[in-house]
C-alpha cells in the first residue's frame, strides 16, 4: 500500500505564492494533488503557479468577493489551506480600529468564511481536510504582535470547533503553528543579524526553521493517513514551546 498519496484531490492554497503557503502547496503538489493557488500578487502567482504546475487566481481573501473568486477558481475543494499574511507589528495600545477591522478580516475573517464555502461540498463527498496555519505566539503571545495574537488564537478556536460538528461526516479541522521560519516576514520582523543569531540561540533546535518543514506539517494532515487527526494544534516550532 502507498502511503500519504494525495491523487485524484484538489487543493486551495491562500497566500500560495510565496513563504509557507507556497512550501505548503510544493508539498501537496508532490503528494499527487492538483492545487489552486491564491494570493493578491498576479506577478508572484504566475511564477509560482509556473513552478509547480498549478493553477491561479489573483484574490483577496480578506473580502467576500476574494472568498467567493478563489473557490470558483478551485471549482472543487477537497484541501483548504487558509493561510493569510501576518498583521503588521505594533503595541498593543497603538492598533488603529482600521487596523483591527483589517485583521479581523484577513487574519480571522478569511478562515470563516473560506472553511463556510468549502464545507458543504465536503460534507456531499463524504471527505475534506481544513487546516489553517496560525502561530506558535496563539499560546504565547509575542509583545509586539497584537493582532495577531488574538486573532489567531480565535481561527485556532475557530477550527477546534468546528471539527466538533464535522469530524462524524469525514471532515477533519486543524491548525498549523509555525515557531520562528526563515521566511521574508521573518526578515523583516528581525532584520538585525546579531538579534537573529540570538534568537536562534534561545530555540531548542539552534535555528529557524524552513518553509518546508511547515508545509510538509500541512500535507501531512490533508492526507487519508490523518483522519483521525481533528481539532489539533500542530507546533512546528524548533521546541520553543516546551
Amino acid at each position: 500500500m502507498t502511503l500519504f498519496r494525495l491523487d485524484g484531490k484538489r487543493a486551495l492554497v491562500t497566500g500560495g505564492s510565496k513563504g509557507i503557503g507556497f512550501a505548503a502547496a510544493r508539498a501537496l503538489t508532490e503528494l499527487g494533488a492538483q492545487v489552486t493557488l491564491a494570493a493578491r500578487s498576479e506577478e508572484a502567482l504566475r511564477t509560482a503557479a509556473h513552478e509547480l504546475g498549478a493553477s491561479w487566481v489573483v484574490a483577496d481573501v480578506g473580502t467576500q468577493a476574494g472568498v467567493a473568486a478563489a473557490v470558483a477558481a478551485a471549482e472543487q475543494v477537497d484541501i483548504l489551506v487558509s493561510n493569510a499574511g501576518g498583521p503588521p507589528p505594533s503595541l498593543p495600545s497603538a492598533v488603529t480600529e482600521e487596523a483591527w477591522q483589517r485583521g479581523f478580516d484577513v487574519t480571522f475573517l478569511s478562515t470563516v468564511r473560506l472553511a463556510a464555502a468549502v464545507l458543504p461540498g465536503m460534507r456531499e463527498r463524504g471527505w475534506g481536510r481544513i487546516i489553517a496555519v496560525t502561530s506558535l505566539t496563539v499560546g504565547r503571545p509575542a509583545p509586539n504582535l497584537p493582532v495577531s495574537n488574538a486573532l489567531r488564537a480565535a481561527v485556532t478556536n475557530h477550527l477546534k470547533t468546528l471539527a466538533l460538528e464535522v469530524a462524524g461526516v469525514g471532515v477533519t479541522c486543524n491548525t498549523v503553528a509555525p515557531g520562528y521560519t526563515a521566511t521574508e516576514r521573518l526578515q523583516a520582523l528581525h532584520a538585525d543579524p546579531a538579534e537573529a543569531e540570538r534568537l536562534q540561540a534561545r530555540i531548542p533546535a539552534r535555528r529557524f526553521g524552513t518553509p518546508l518543514e511547515v508545509g510538509a506539517a500541512v500535507a501531512f494532515l490533508a492526507t487519508a493517513e490523518a483522519g483521525y487527526v481533528t481539532g489539533q494544534e500542530i507546533l512546528v516550532d524548533g521546541g520553543w514551546s516546551i
